[in-house]
């Protein structure tokens, strides 16, 4: 991979392992959909592997633009393991963006047209005339974004059980309480309702406190770039490993399955490894037509 420091804050790339243990008893025939790998654009997948138990037939897809990657297979009833392990190498650090203009509207690219929109998990639209009082007279850019961060971090309390699966951005405003994928939508329908596009991003980092988790937060597109905001402020942004972005949360669910399972336990983990122990990275693998195969 052939990284280029100029204007980078470090010139050392960072490489990670990811270690995703997920448990199910299903019930009845289930069709699981799982997004568990990391990107492979933005960061270096340098090696990995998915191990199923019992084995299964998988059929694989890379989603467009983003390269989310989808795994798909039938499971019979019976207890279901999946593990996906993985290096992965981060760029140099990005500085943090401060300075960094909004674009005008009429220079956001077409792929991104539609992160201006509400969604169903991000009702910007609803939100408009609040975010308007709250936001407008702060300076246009990354100060303006970071503003919003800051505000959701200081008056949203991070509460597991406070939310559901079905609970919106606008909820959360109300409530004053949520998780990290509130904390996301919320940062998202408060930067589309100021005409700034916003997406959601899913990954992997490593919690300095409490039980291993993916992670959510939201990304601002500033001067022609994307720009990563936290605002749970729970662990290094700059350590993500990425495994999808969307327009909410319904975008990129790390499984979903259609027939009866139940959820014995999940541990998705990241681990840094330490500079002295780096080596060169792999080549980039190029995308294979892989339909069906053997896990």
């Amino acid at each position: 991979m052939s990284v280029h420091p100029e204007g980078y804050a470090s010139e050392t790339s960072r490489r990670f392992l990811v270690d995703c243990a997920l448990k199910y008893e299903v019930q009845t025939p289930c069709h699981f959909v799982f997004q568990v790998e990391a990107v492979e654009s933005g960061q270096l997948v340098v090696d990995e592997a998915l191990t199923l138990n019992p084995s299964l037939i998988v059929q694989r897809h890379t989603h467009g633009p983003s390269g989310n990657r989808l795994i798909r297979a039938d499971v019979a009833p019976g207890l279901f393991e999946l593990n996906y392990r993985a290096t992965v190498e981060l760029p140099p650090v990005l500085p943090s963006g401060s300075g960094l203009p909004e674009s005008p509207v009429s220079s956001i690219p077409f792929d991104y047209i539609h992160l201006l929109s509400p969604t169903r998990y991000c009702e910007s639209d609803l939100l408009a005339s609040a975010t308007k009082k709250m936001f407008s007279q702060d300076a246009p850019g990354w100060e303006r974004v970071e503003g919003i961060r800051q505000w959701i971090h200081d008056n949203i309390e991070y509460s597991v059980g406070s939310t559901t699966t079905t609970s919106t951005a606008c909820d959360v405003f109300l409530q004053r309480a949520g998780v990290c994928r509130d904390f996301a939508h919320l940062g998202i329908a408060f930067c589309r309702a100021l005409n700034i596009p916003a997406r959601f991003v899913v990954g992997y980092v490593n919690f300095p406190e409490g039980a291993p988790d993916f992670h959510a937060v939201f990304e601002a597109w500033l001067s022609h770039r994307w720009v990563l905001f936290d605002a749970t402020e729970m662990a290094p942004i700059d350590e993500l490993i990425r495994v999808g972005t969307g327009r909410d949360a319904k975008d990129v669910p790390f499984a979903t399955f259609f027939g009866d399972a139940r959820m014995l336990s999940m541990s998705p983990s990241v681990q840094a490894v330490a500079p002295h122990a780096l080596t060169a990275p792999a080549a980039p693998r190029p995308h294979l037509a892989r339909p069906a195969y053997a896990v």
